[in-house]
């Protein structure tokens, strides 16, 4: 405080003075000295101290007490009982904040009232020695109660802090077991959540299973009923393609035995030209041939309409031919005993006329080649296909159409994507078609089995895409007609030039025919139109119908009213004549079939019956049958035998001399071959294997 700085300036101010120099010594208090001993009297400052302090301090020197008086005032006991009893820091300063209170309030006093006598300097009492020394130890004790509070002060402090830090240990500590314990509640609430819903999620997947295992077992039910269906439908389907299998088989074997009982039937057809007994009576062959005849007519019809015939109409179809048979064979049999009788009495009439017989007998012979040179006109040959023919004729043309009429939309469609896949079928089917060659039998069988793969629905390659028939609902009926129509077409021109191309070409038709008897059925449609006498059948002109028409309607190319030449025309016809040839004897050696041929050699047996039953044609007829045999020759010998030779030599003998009759001068090169092959299978009794036809060497090639 002030008060107090300029106590001590005072005091600094007394001690420095002549007059206040005072000995004072820390050891008063020990030794029992009296402080104020030297402070007796009244001691005085000069007029000048006043001057001294104003110039110490700026403040105006406060007016105080004279130590001398407060000395008076206090009593000797009071005086020893300051100097025996100790003091407390709190007595110490309790006066000395008193006399600061005091001492500002008799300044404030005397700054607000002026001082009576201005010129006197203020007196100023100066405590004595004893009060100095008292006053002194009391500053000591303070000193030392000032140094033992900071002592104890920053010995608390010390143990605040300690306490602090400890207290804020122990509750960082108990923060962390709290925190600790919080996330000990979270984990095993979150364990118990984890496992609440891994129990949830096994319960789940145990739902799951379940209904997993369920469902399996109904699929398992499901499949196993579909498979019993499916199985169920297979084994129908298997018995209903079985039935039908046997039935074209019954079918083909009743038309075949239908066939041969008319062929037999002809047999027992009385012959003029032969020297029988007039007293044989073929009457009752021929009646009972007729029933024969009709009773298997009967039969056949109740295979139309999709239907086919029964094992018992099979049954009664053999027994009629078993008949047939043996009727045939004992009316051969009564002829051979009467050429017998006949000649030995031509023997015994010999043996009576001698030469008279020999030359009437050189006169009947030449009567008798004259009269068959006449026979023609008088006995009149069929001069178109018999009815049956025709009918077989017309329900093949008939199919034909139908099935071109299946593929309307895709034949005539005028977008581009159907125009485009119009093309990559037909490319599809011709392709390998035109690839069949006479070279070994790797490459024909890579042929048919991409037909096959096309005509079954099956996804091929053809020049570097896939194709399939599926792609289009009439797909099938396209590739069908096209592939039918290149067979033919192939007969028509690739065997035309070259003969030796009939026999892989017609190894393949046969096999494709085999597994697809509709591919068949075209195949015959498109030759019969193309040529007309593989059916055979020779097209009359009807009215109405121009010459070109009907030039087509025979078999000619017509374009812009120009007819192709004959040599080209027979050319044509010798092709497709060959192809046909050629098929009814082949078999495709890869499919394993033990059923018979889908159109086998008795085919070519009928067509050489109703060549022989129909009035010769000039140029074509010729060709036709040499082309026919020296293809066909040797397997239909080998499987007839002697009923083969004996239609040769029905040929040869009867129905080469009709050829000759309506064949000109200029037309004798046809008819000159097949006088020639007539004449060497005659002679040495066999028919030569054809060059080109096609071993077994050559499909394991």
């Amino acid at each position: 405080m002030p008060s107090e700085s300029l106590r001590f300036e005072t005091l600094e101010a007394l001690k420095n003075s002549p007059k206040g120099k005072l000995k004072y010594s820390p050891d008063w208090l020990e030794k029992g000295e009296d402080i104020l001993a030297g402070c007796v009297e009244v001691s005085s400052l000069s007029r000048l101290s006043g001057q001294i302090l104003k110039r110490l301090s700026p403040r105006p020197l406060l007016k105080t007490r004279s130590l001398s008086s407060c000395v008076r005032d206090t009593s000797p006991e009071i005086s020893r009982d300051l100097a025996s009893a100790p003091i407390s820091p709190r007595q110490i300063s309790s006066p000395i904040h008193a006399e600061e209170d005091e001492q500002k309030a008799e300044g404030i006093q005397e700054d607000s009232v002026v001082s009576p006598v201005a010129s006197s300097p203020p007196a100023i009492s100066v405590l004595s020695p004893r009060a100095t020394q008292m006053a002194g130890c009391i500053l000591m004790c303070e000193h030392k109660h000032k140094a033992r509070a900071k002592a104890e002060l920053s010995l608390r402090q010390e143990q605040q802090e300690r306490l602090v830090a400890s207290v804020s240990i122990c509750e960082s500590e108990q923060l962390k077991r709290y925190e600790e314990l919080m996330e000990l509640k979270q984990r095993q609430e979150y364990q118990s959540m984890r496992d609440m819903m891994e129990k949830e999620t096994q319960e789940s997947l145990g739902r799951q299973e379940k209904l997993r295992e369920e469902h399996r077992h109904r699929m398992k039910i499901s499949n196993l009923r579909l498979r019993e269906a499916e199985q169920q439908r297979l084994r129908e389907a298997e018995l209903e393609r079985q039935r039908q299998v046997e039935g074209r088989e019954r079918h083909r074997a009743i038309n075949a035995i239908q066939e041969e009982v008319l062929q037999l039937n002809q047999l027992l057809q009385p012959r003029p030209s032969t020297h029988t007994d007039p007293a044989l009576d073929h009457t009752p062959y021929i009646t009972r041939g007729n029933q024969l005849c009709s009773q298997v007519s009967e039969v056949v019809p109740s295979s139309a309409d999709g239907q086919f015939p029964s094992v018992e109409d099979l049954t009664v179809a053999e027994r009629a031919l078993q008949e047939m048979r043996s009727l045939v064979r004992n009316l051969q049999g009564e002829v051979a005993q009467a050429a017998k009788r006949k000649e030995q009495e031509e023997e015994e009439e010999k043996k009576k006329r001698h030469e008279e017989l020999k030359a009437k007998q050189e006169e009947q012979k030449k009567t008798a080649a004259l009269s068959a040179k006449e026979k023609p006109k008088k006995e009149g040959l069929q001069t178109g296909a018999d009815e049956s023919t025709l009918k077989w004729y017309s329900v093949l043309q008939e199919a034909a159409s139908q099935c071109a009429q299946a593929f309307d939309e895709i034949s005539r469609a005028k977008d581009t994507q159907t125009k485009k896949l119009k093309m990559e079928l037909q490319k599809a089917a011709t392709t390998p078609v035109s690839q069949i060659a006479n070279i070994s039998g790797a490459p024909l069988k890579e042929a048919f089995e991409k037909i096959d793969k096309l005509l079954s629905n099956c996804p091929v390659t053809s020049a570097g895409k896939t194709i399939s028939t599926s792609q289009h609902p009439q797909g099938l009926e396209f590739v069908s007609y096209k592939l039918a129509e290149k067979f033919v077409k192939q007969g028509e021109e690739e065997v035309a030039s070259n003969h030796s191309a009939a026999f892989p070409i017609a190894a393949v038709a046969s096999g494709i025919w085999e597994l697809h008897p509709k591919i068949g059925e075209l195949i015959l449609a498109h030759l019969h139109k193309k040529c007309p006498y593989a059916v055979p059948h020779y097209p009359p002109m009807e009215r109405g119908t121009s010459v070109e028409d009907y030039q087509k309607i025979l078999g000619y190319r017509v374009d812009d009213s120009k007819v192709e030449g004959q040599d080209s025309f027979l050319k044509r016809m010798s092709g497709m004549i060959r192809l046909y040839a050629a098929i009814i004897q082949m078999r495709w050696p890869y499919t394993g079939k033990q059923g018979p041929h889908p159109h086998g050699l008795n085919h070519g047996w009928r067509w050489l019956a109703q060549i022989l039953n129909m009035e010769p044609l000039a140029d074509i007829t010729a060709t036709i049958l040499f082309d026919f045999l020296e293809v066909c020759g040797n397997a239909l010998m080998k499987l007839y035998r002697g009923q083969f030779w004996k239609l040769i030599l029905l040929i040869y003998e009867e129905y080469f001399p009709r050829i000759e009759a309506v064949t000109s001068t200029g037309q004798m090169g046809s008819v000159t071959r097949l006088k020639q092959f007539l004449e060497t299978s005659l002679r040495t009794k066999q028919i030569p294997v054809p060059k080109s036809e096609l071993g077994s060497a050559f499909f394991s090639s």
